[in-house]
């Protein structure tokens, strides 16, 4: 996984660092970063980390981060641990997520078993089948979710593909607060955990605490 750090002019507080776009804050893949930066963002909180992402996102179009996730998805795409895995779990993108609907139609036709995550409440979420892309309801969230009966044969989950708002090198994940999958990832005994983000969402450094789950690998 390649190191990527921020690079930005020095701003006068925290807030304004991690809250909105402007001329001084730019995406860096140099060497090189400013250790203000760093400093900056290792000492936020999760609320500031999230804002601090949102506002990075917006400067792409969606064509962008279409364009972005097809060099992810393909290594994706390439890793042993998919190609190996009969039954896998992805995710239905959201527009800010690296955008996986094309893979859940290939995975699906090359005939493994693909599932699909559902929020079923304020605190849980549960998996589905995939069968064919018109199986779908939007729920209250705007998420086209699958319709039909709950998957609960965890042990045969072999792969498993984590969106996540940021990740840092030591492979904790930053959600979107709900906490979705920080309790369903326990259950995922034999799956493979792939991590999966856009590169500027690849942080120094996040704040964890006891119920933050790792994954095992992150593409970014």
């Amino acid at each position: 996984m390649k190191t990527r750090k921020f690079q930005t002019v020095s701003s006068p507080s925290i807030a304004d660092t991690l809250s909105a776009r402007s001329a001084s804050t730019v995406w860096s893949s140099a060497t090189g970063s400013s250790s203000l930066q760093e400093e900056i963002l290792r000492g936020s909180s999760k609320l500031e980390l999230r804002r601090y992402v949102r506002s990075l996102k917006k400067q792409f179009t969606h064509e962008e981060l279409i364009e972005q996730s097809s060099m992810l998805i393909r290594r994706v795409q390439e890793h042993p641990c998919l190609r190996s895995a009969e039954t896998v779990l992805l995710y239905n993108s959201l527009p800010d997520e690296v955008y996986t609907h094309a893979l859940i139609r290939q995975l699906h036709a090359e005939g493994k078993t693909v599932l699909l995550p559902v929020v079923v409440s304020e605190t849980e979420m549960e998996i589905r089948h995939y069968t064919s892309p018109s199986s779908f309801k939007e729920s209250s969230y705007g998420i086209l979710e699958p319709v039909g009966e709950a998957f609960t044969d965890f042990p045969s989950i072999t792969f498993a593909l984590i969106p996540g708002m940021a990740f840092d090198a030591a492979r904790h994940r930053l959600g979107r607060g709900k906490g979705y999958y920080d309790r369903f990832l326990p259950l995922l005994t034999n799956a493979y955990k792939l991590g999966i983000c856009f590169p500027f969402q690849s942080l120094p450094s996040i704040p964890i605490d006891e119920y933050d789950q790792l994954v095992d690998e992150v593409i970014c």
